[in-house]
């Protein structure tokens, strides 16, 4: 073996190996980017995750969470939720629907018994077993959060402007991560990004991946709503 090829992020008879690129210096900017953190979502330009943002112990899936946790308990109920929709600046009939997908596919799974909950309450201490397939593997499956491969999708994907995907770009993401016959994680993913596009591109049309970043940890959404509400003291 030369060389080199031990660490090879290329194979010659693998074309899409050339074509969704993954970065080899991130240790430059970033300590072990490969292990998992559970309280930060650190990145090569926020190596200690957000500034200024309280973990509160729990993981970085759990904050993603825990931002529609109106009345912190550690329990999403379907109107908190709905709140927590509406901060981030989507209709009435718009909210109604995406809570009724939220806490109606993300409840059963938190219970902690077997028994279903007509409420459909979301616990936030079993939220990680709500991860589903063909997602990024940002999160583990604890809920940690995976710099290495927050990287690699913006290196793979962003070919346009780096550390930015389009519309397009964030649709061929998600088809590249499509695992088998995964049809529920199909969905779920193509979902849940087409609404943080919504509600995080800029003005040219491009999801950065600060705002992606923000949103594994929630920072994001406690930034919108706070521009919203900003915005609304402005207009009275």
């Amino acid at each position: 073996m030369e060389d080199g090829e031990c660490i090879a992020t290329e194979a010659p008879k693998a074309p899409v190996t050339k074509e969704r690129k993954i970065g080899t210096d991130l240790e430059k900017y970033i300590a072990k980017p490969y292990v998992a953190r559970a309280l930060q979502a650190a990145d090569v330009g926020n190596p200690d995750g957000t500034k200024g943002y309280p973990d509160n112990g729990m993981t970085v899936l759990q904050q993603h969470v825990a931002f529609f946790d109106q009345n912190n308990d550690g329990v999403v109920y379907p109107w908190e939720t709905f709140k927590g929709i509406r901060d981030l600046g989507f209709d009435p009939f718009s909210s109604f629907v995406i809570t009724f997908v939220i806490n109606a596919a993300f409840s059963y799974r938190t219970l902690p018994g077997w028994v279903p909950n007509p409420l459909l309450p979301i616990y936030i201490e079993r939220i990680h077993r709500d991860k589903h397939g063909s997602d990024s593997a940002t999160y583990d499956t604890e809920g940690r959060f995976m710099p290495v491969n927050l990287e690699n999708m913006f290196t793979k994907y962003a070919l346009t402007k780096p550390d930015n995907l389009s519309l397009k770009e964030l649709w061929q993401m998600t088809e590249g991560n499509r695992a088998a016959f995964d049809y529920l994680g199909w969905l779920a993913s193509k979902l849940e990004w087409l609404l943080l596009y919504y509600v995080a591109k800029d003005k040219q049309g491009f999801l950065s991946k600060e705002a992606v970043r923000g949103c594994f940890d929630g920072s994001l959404f406690k930034n919108i709503s706070k521009m919203y509400k900003d915005s609304d003291r402005k207009s009275k």
